[in-house]
């Protein structure tokens, strides 16, 4: 394939009307059919979103000295997400690019903790269901870290006493997730975090997924496994909104017990002829989009807002949850206990989940198909409401048609 050249400049409506040419194949989230990847709360959040982004797109967040409304920004929402997982005056964090730069991180915090503490450690380790996120895998790749993965219960929650024999003197970090990502369920954060204190070492809570709804969900009445700052132990949470605070990519927040703890995330040097040079995250220059965006779509939602659109995908995913589980050919995986569900099929060797998601997805809906074990996996998000009822007929016919078919796996996500 020869090499693309750079011929002469285009007009601006020529190129972006190429831009729109080149993504008629992209999934369709914005018409509610996609349960994954991409969050919409309705167009007018959306809309809010966007421009917001645009508008502070260009300032960098490198340095909030010379932006300082990107500070003031970030602050203001970094105080909020502490708000919702229960954090007090101590509290301290930062935004990230989200879920995986903050669990990246908080690898490197426990590495840094443990050196700081001045542990000496000649193999360090995480302990971790084998259900947490893959980017504590990245973590570990990282930052020389070992990962010990420990398989999970029959309910798909993290086995603590598993997990407690697997720590030694070499752990830094214990891992649990509110919820985890495969199957939707939380992990037991309290037992998890138990071993931490017990053993002076970071307990991350990964609530990517969770940290808004389950907020949510607890402030409509619904019973809530324990999984923030109260729980004793916890030293790190790391929230998204760019997933159900429904803001732009790249809007996440990583929150630490304290500044102490905080301090391991950063770096800081002088060692080189610009001067100082300090940074929050992996990122250096940062676009203040993201900051921008998340600050006006939560002071544009509120609380109000935020109950709301939990309570729709909360309803939605409990709408699809009872259907399948009352299904004669597709059993759930796990009750879920925000708004992700997982399913497969109870005979695969009459019905294969994969050629089913193949089916809904040449009718132009879009979803995870994961494995172990082989599953369809939805996120289900407030733009959904409206759409429940044509999918579980779209999933109902997709089963009926499917007979002996062999679907393809998928990805989660891809290095291309």
């Amino acid at each position: 394939m020869p090499i693309a050249q750079l011929g002469p400049g285009q007009t601006a409506q020529a190129i972006l009307d190429h831009l729109e040419s080149i993504r008629t194949n992209d999934v369709r989230w914005r018409d509610g059919r996609c349960f994954t990847l991409a969050y919409s709360a309705g167009s007018d959040v959306l809309a809010l979103a966007e421009e917001s982004y645009r508008r502070f797109s260009g300032e960098n967040a490198l340095n909030t000295g010379a932006f300082p409304s990107l500070r003031v920004m970030q602050q203001e929402v970094v105080d909020i997400v502490s708000g919702w997982a229960h954090g007090d005056e101590t509290t301290a964090g930062f935004m990230t690019s989200g879920g995986t730069e903050s669990l990246v991180l908080a690898v490197r915090s426990a590495r840094k903790r443990a050196e700081r503490e001045g542990r000496n450690l000649k193999r360090m380790n995480m302990v971790l269901p084998a259900s947490a996120h893959a980017a504590f895998e990245k973590g570990a790749d990282y930052f020389d870290v070992e990962s010990r993965r420990i398989p999970v219960g029959a309910d798909w929650k993290a086995d603590v006493n598993a997990m407690r024999d697997a720590c030694d003197e070499e752990t830094i970090l214990i891992v649990g997730s509110a919820p985890q990502y495969p199957q939707g369920v939380i992990d037991p954060i309290a037992e998890i975090a138990e071993i931490a204190a017990q053993r002076n070492i970071n307990c991350h809570v990964d609530a990517c997924m969770g940290g808004v709804t389950l907020t949510y969900l607890e402030r409509l009445g619904e019973p809530i496994t324990p999984w923030d700052f109260r729980c004793d132990g916890v030293t790190s949470i790391s929230i998204d909104l760019h997933k159900y605070g429904y803001t732009s990519k790249g809007s996440g927040v990583l929150l630490h017990r304290t500044k102490a703890l905080r301090s391991d995330q950063t770096f800081i040097t002088d060692n080189w002829l610009g001067g100082f040079y300090g940074s929050s995250g992996i990122l250096g220059t940062k676009s203040g989009g993201p900051i921008a965006s998340s600050w006006a779509v939560l002071h544009y939602l509120g609380d109000d807002g935020y109950k709301r659109v939990t309570k729709s995908a909360r309803e939605s995913t409990m709408r699809i949850y009872k259907h399948i589980d009352a299904h004669t050919d597709l059993e759930v995986r796990g009750v879920p206990d925000s708004t992700l569900l997982s399913f497969g099929t109870k005979d695969p060797n009459r019905h294969d989940v994969f050629a089913i998601a193949d089916r809904l997805i040449s009718t132009g809906w879009y979803m995870d198909k994961q494995t172990p074990p082989a599953s369809i996996h939805l996120t289900v998000m407030a733009v959904h409401a409206p759409h429940v009822d044509e999918f579980l007929r779209d999933l109902d016919e997709a089963v009926r048609q499917v007979g002996s078919e062999k679907g393809s796996s998928g990805a989660y996500a891809t290095a291309d």
